[in-house]
C-alpha cells in the first residue's frame, strides 16, 4: 500500500459530516455519538487522506446484527482488526483508493477516551501537532510503499502523546469540576 500524507484539506470536516449522517441513518438508535478522529480531524497537519470516524454504540451485539447496513454503504467489515471490543470497517472509492475508516466501540470503553483525548490534545497543542505532522511526512518519505514501517515509525511518538493527552484530559476535567 502506498503511503501518502498530504497537507490539511478543509473539506475533510465536511466529508466527515456527510459520512456521519449516512452511518447514523444506517445504524439508527443504536448510535450514541459519532466523532471525527485521526489526523484529518486535527487542523493544519499533514495526514493520509482517509477520514476516520469513531462511532459509539449502545450495544455491540446489536451492531454485529447490523453489519449488512455498513456493507450496503460500501464498507468492508474487518471484525475487531487487532483491537478487542472494536468493530472496524473500511471503504475505498471506485478507483480503489481508501477513503474512510470506521472504528465502532460500545460507548463506555477506554479506547474511546484514548482516541478523543489524543485528538483534543493535538488540537489544543499545535506545537506537538506540528511535530507529529513533520514525523508523518518524514516517515512517508522513508517508507513510501511500506504502511507497516510507517505505522511502526510513529508508534513511540503516538504512545507518548497519548500518555500526555490522557494526563492533560484528566487535568481539564478536574478544572471543569472545580
Amino acid at each position: 500500500m502506498k503511503v501518502e500524507v498530504v497537507p490539511h484539506d478543509s473539506t475533510w470536516s465536511v466529508k466527515f459530516e456527510e459520512e456521519a449522517k449516512r452511518i447514523a441513518l444506517a445504524l439508527g438508535d443504536n448510535i450514541v455519538a459519532i466523532h471525527h478522529i485521526g489526523s484529518t480531524s486535527i487542523p493544519n497537519i499533514y495526514a493520509k487522506p482517509i477520514i476516520d470516524l469513531l462511532v459509539q454504540v449502545k450495544d455491540l451485539a446489536k451492531l454485529d446484527q447490523q453489519c449488512s447496513a455498513m456493507i450496503a454503504l460500501g464498507y468492508e467489515a474487518m471484525g475487531e482488526f487487532g483491537l478487542p471490543g472494536r468493530r472496524f470497517f473500511r471503504r475505498d472509492n471506485k478507483a480503489g483508493t481508501r477513503t474512510h475508516h470506521v472504528h465502532i466501540f460500545e460507548f463506555d470503553v477506554a479506547e474511546v477516551q484514548r482516541h478523543l483525548a489524543f485528538r483534543d490534545y493535538m488540537i489544543a497543542h499545535p506545537d506537538d501537532a506540528l511535530k507529529y505532522s513533520d514525523l508523518k511526512r518524514e516517515l512517508a518519505k522513508q517508507f513510501p510503499q511500506d504502511i507497516q514501517g510507517y505505522v511502526n515509525g510513529k508508534d513511540g511518538f503516538v504512545k507518548e502523546m497519548e500518555r500526555k493527552a490522557l494526563i492533560w484530559k484528566r487535568s481539564q476535567q478536574t478544572i471543569e469540576n472545580s
